[in-house]
């Protein structure tokens, strides 16, 4: 045999070991591809599965949101009620207010006649009660001219 014998039959060595390589690469290919057309062949199952369970998720939503309307629909009253007890707890604080505020400006001329003579104690207590009631007389007597006056 000669060297260029040789060298052909090298080469066509190599080429019957690249050719099995490449053989058992694409057979290796064709198995995953026989895999993906598997799963593509089932995709469309699984895919109408999960549209018809988001499907039933979203009625059972739409239900569970119409069960949730109904009921604060049943708990307005409620609500309007709670309010209306807010509103008259406001105004029964601030009449309250007024009230307070209206006895500290009677009792503040009170505590300057009080302070002006040096009253204080029981005896202090007891000019104190004497000026209110001195105060209501004024005012009744003030309230039955204005009363007259109109008449």
């Amino acid at each position: 045999m000669t060297l260029v014998g040789i060298g052909v039959l090298l080469i066509g060595l190599a080429f019957i070991i690249l050719a099995i390589f490449i053989g058992h690469v694409l057979n290796n290919l064709a198995g995953v591809l026989r895999g993906i057309d598997k799963t593509v062949q089932q995709l469309p199952n699984q895919l109408d599965d999960i549209f018809k369970e988001t499907g039933n998720m979203i009625s059972e939503s739409n239900n569970t949101l119409a069960d949730v309307n109904d009921k604060l629909h049943q708990l307005s009253p409620l609500f309007y009620i709670m309010g209306d007890v807010g509103n008259a707890t406001r105004k029964f604080s601030s009449s309250l207010v007024d009230v307070t505020d209206s006895l500290k400006t009677k009792t503040d001329g009170g505590k300057h006649v009080s302070a002006d003579n040096k009253l204080g104690g029981l005896y202090g207590s007891f000019a104190l009660g004497y000026y209110w009631l001195k105060k209501r007389r004024d005012l009744k007597t003030a309230q039955g001219e204005s009363a007259d006056g109109i008449q």
